[in-house]
């Protein structure tokens, strides 16, 4: 059996440290459509909305448990999330389901080429548990960018 060096881990824990980061972001903008949404298909947009965040929740918890299988401490702090992520804060000018997708859209596909970016070089890093628990969560996310892309067509 091969044990990831010190160096391996801390490359590692920092990918996951950003994309704890990116999750969280994208959790409190989804909070943000399923709070605010409004128009005609109001009831819909909010369910569905509330689906997602209720997946993110599942997600973060489990990256952050992922973090400190790594003996390192998750970041948990919102300063902490705004210094490592990917994700823009976009002022929203209609507060309609379709805004709110695009936006969402947005950030999906920002975290899907960080998640292939990163799965690649951890797995350079020879952590397959690590690497194979991202191309799940590649999948999942993928599957959301599809759904979301498909309604604003």
């Amino acid at each position: 059996m091969k044990f990831l060096t010190e160096d391996q881990i801390n490359k590692i824990a920092n990918i996951l440290k950003q994309l704890l980061a990116d999750e969280t972001i994208l959790y409190l903008k989804t909070r943000n459509a399923h709070w605010n949404v409004e128009g005609p298909d109001f009831q819909t947009a909010h369910v569905y909305f509330e689906t997602q965040y209720n997946e993110l929740q599942l997600v973060i918890d489990e990256v952050a448990e992922k973090i400190r299988t790594k003996d390192v401490y998750a970041p948990a702090t919102i300063s902490e999330y705004l210094q490592l992520t990917h994700l823009k804060e976009n002022k929203i000018e209609k507060y309609d389901s379709l805004s709110f997708m695009r936006e969402l859209l947005n950030d999906y596909e920002i975290i899907i080429a960080f998640l292939n970016e990163s799965i690649n070089e951890i797995e350079d890093l020879n952590d397959v548990s690590t690497s194979d628990y991202l191309v799940g969560l590649l999948e999942q996310h993928q599957k959301t960018a599809w759904m979301l892309r498909s309604h604003l067509k």
